[in-house]
């Protein structure tokens, strides 16, 4: 008896997942099957829905005025509004609003305008504001105008004012009235930054800098110091005279007057807390602890101690403001006062998308968000030396 032939898998029988079929109805082994894979039919269907394009058409408007007059944004005539949402109507248009709201966000670009010397304190701020703007899905616009004079700022503002919806200005420009003007009037939001002062006008993310700086000066009382110097803050912003009274009040408190031969002017630069604490080092009765305005020039401060072969805080006590990078990149370690910049960037993005928003229903907002500083106290402050002791130094 002849052995049976192999079967053939017929190909264009029906199948069963995992079997095959012969021509004679039997299954087929697993190594016979010789089934083809045929492409699979997607099971998306063509979308039949009405497109923003097809109510535009329609309308005979263009797709920008279609979204305008659906989102309830900008301005249309009458005639062209009710035109937009009979199209709408008759064709069945539904918006997108997954779209809309990615569109919106695209729309939404915030400028970051930067004219500050430290650059540890724009690195904080910089990470704080691209936070806030990522988890809104906004833009972030950098700007930098260093070098620019009173005008020059001017034009750039008005310039800028046209194509941002909202602006966050840091020192120094948060104190300067034309920007803010030019802001104004082209009706753009702006968030102050680190402002010493808070008006009406525009909303302000701060910390209580009088308050700071009493509390680190009442630190440095406290230890014993009596002969502190000062190193003071930018002229042009008035976050530098808010921590120069808190300092003087904490001496007043202490029954300290203060000695004006112990008050340097800065520039919040490292270079010109160099200058200053030189000329503080300098004196025929030098001070004991020197407090500067921001850890750029304490940094500074304690390179010039150095530099003289005084030991910081045995001899020289320091301390700084804002806790930036620069206050632990220095040995010793700095005491400060820790300004939270990155954590007021990202408010600042918050309180522009609020007010954006809000303005959108003519209900525009003003805030003057007070955010809590922290004294951090590190290695750089101890008791004064006794005067013997320190001249053998």
């Amino acid at each position: 008896m002849n052995a049976a032939a192999p079967r053939e898998c017929d190909r264009d029988s029906r199948t069963i997942p995992g079997q095959a079929y012969g021509t004679n109805g039997t299954a087929c082994h697993p190594k016979e099957r010789m089934l083809e894979k045929k492409p699979r039919k997607s099971l998306r269907r063509k979308s039949n829905a009405v497109t923003i394009d097809a109510v535009a058409a329609y309308a005979k408007v263009s797709p920008m005025t279609v979204s305008r007059v659906v989102n309830g944004r900008g301005t249309a005539s009458e005639a062209t509004r009710e035109r937009v949402e009979r199209a709408v109507r008759e064709l069945g248009y539904t918006p997108n609003l997954a779209a809309s709201s990615l569109a919106a966000a695209r729309d939404t670009r915030i400028a970051l305008i930067y004219t500050n010397p430290s650059a540890a304190y724009l690195r904080e701020l910089l990470v704080g504001a691209l936070r806030g703007a990522s988890r809104a899905a906004a833009q972030i616009v950098i700007d930098t105008w260093d070098g620019f004079d009173a005008e020059a700022e001017r034009k750039a503002a008005r310039a800028l004012a046209k194509s941002v919806s909202g602006a966050i200005l840091p020192p120094p420009l948060c104190e300067s009235r034309s920007v803010l003007a030019e802001f104004a009037d082209a009706g753009v939001p702006v968030v102050a930054i680190a402002s010493g002062r808070a008006d009406n006008d525009i909303s302000h993310v701060r910390i209580d800098d009088f308050r700071a700086s009493h509390e680190i000066a009442a630190h440095l009382i406290a230890q014993g110091h009596r002969r502190i110097g000062f190193i003071m803050g930018h002229p042009n912003q008035t976050a530098s005279a808010r921590r120069f009274d808190g300092f003087k009040a904490a001496l007043a408190e202490a029954g300290i007057e203060l000695d004006k031969a112990l008050v340097q002017q800065g520039y919040f630069t490292y270079r010109s807390g160099l200058k200053a604490a030189g000329k503080l080092l300098a004196l025929r009765r030098p001070p004991t602890a020197i407090f500067a305005s921001n850890d750029d020039m304490a940094s500074a401060a304690i390179s010039v101690a150095h530099r003289r072969g005084l030991h910081v805080p045995r001899d020289l006590s320091v301390v700084g403001f804002d806790d930036t990078s620069a206050a632990t990149t220095v040995w010793p370690e700095l005491t400060t006062v820790r300004q939270p910049v990155a954590a007021m960037g990202d408010a600042a993005v918050g309180i522009l998308l609020r007010d954006i928003r809000g303005r959108d229903r003519d209900t525009g907002i003003v805030v003057d968000h007070v955010m809590t500083h922290q004294l951090v106290k590190r290695d750089s402050v101890a008791p004064p030396a006794a005067r013997g002791a320190r001249s053998g130094a």
